[in-house]
């Protein structure tokens, strides 16, 4: 079944993409104002027109609110705050590289450290780092959480839909006057967080999102990060 092209978008249409996807940022600390649950909906049904491989549609969503949240929440915090417990878990995939180097290193050094400064977080202060990241673990106190999952057979092309997936989702949130933070944070509690949610034993956590109305007055949601320009990761051809 085919339909016809869409209509060229107005100028006023293409300010509102863009300011979308601009105003967009991990924000770390949210007012407990319900979302309604027709609000999240809509998202999830915007944000599933992200392009797929042969449109295998790879991604499923686990909304969490209420008790349901707030359970969660504090076991995974729990088991965080216990060294000796915290150590037996571990992520199930790497996120990360295991070599750093620049300029990566230094981004990622960079917004640590700007953000440790917005919080008066000062270098070798273990426990209030350890508090601070421990705030993922609660959400950041949003009202909704989302958790993403994956089926084990898919491969890396299905990865790459997925985080179109999840920009979809940020992106038509931020249309809708809502703020969220992608957290792989959560990656490392699978083995807590994937029995809480029902999910079957083929399908592996991706990350969880945190979603819901900004607090204004978080010195943390001041932080801005930076962008290389465009001239420093594009070569024109031709």
């Amino acid at each position: 079944m085919t339909s016809p092209l869409p209509p060229l978008p107005t100028p006023e249409q293409t300010a509102a993409v863009d300011a979308a996807i601009t105003s967009r940022r991990s924000l770390r600390a949210f007012l407990p104002t319900p979302v309604p649950r027709e609000t999240i909906e809509d998202i999830l049904r915007v944000a599933s027109r992200a392009p797929s491989g042969t449109n295998t549609q790879p991604w499923k969503v686990y909304v969490l609110t209420g008790e349901p949240l707030q359970a969660l929440a504090r076991d995974i915090t729990a088991v965080y705050d216990d060294p000796a417990e915290a150590a037996r878990h571990r992520e199930e995939y790497a996120y990360y590289p295991v070599e750093w180097r620049p300029p990566y290193i230094d981004r990622r050094r960079k917004v640590g450290w700007d953000l440790y400064g917005l919080l008066g977080i000062a270098k070798g202060d273990k426990p209030r780092m350890h508090a601070q990241h421990g705030r993922n673990y609660v959400f950041f106190d949003a009202p909704v959480g989302l958790m993403f999952t994956i089926d084990r057979v898919m491969q890396q092309g299905s990865w790459l839909d997925y985080g179109m997936f999840l920009q979809n989702i940020m992106v038509a949130a931020r249309a809708r006057g809502l703020d969220t933070c992608p957290q792989a944070a959560f990656t490392q509690f699978h083995r807590i967080i994937l029995p809480r949610l029902g999910a079957a034993d083929d399908e592996m956590l991706v990350c969880g999102m945190s979603l819901g109305f900004a607090d204004p007055a978080a010195v943390e949601n001041t932080l801005v990060t930076e962008r290389e320009p465009v001239a420093g990761f594009t070569r024109f051809l031709g």
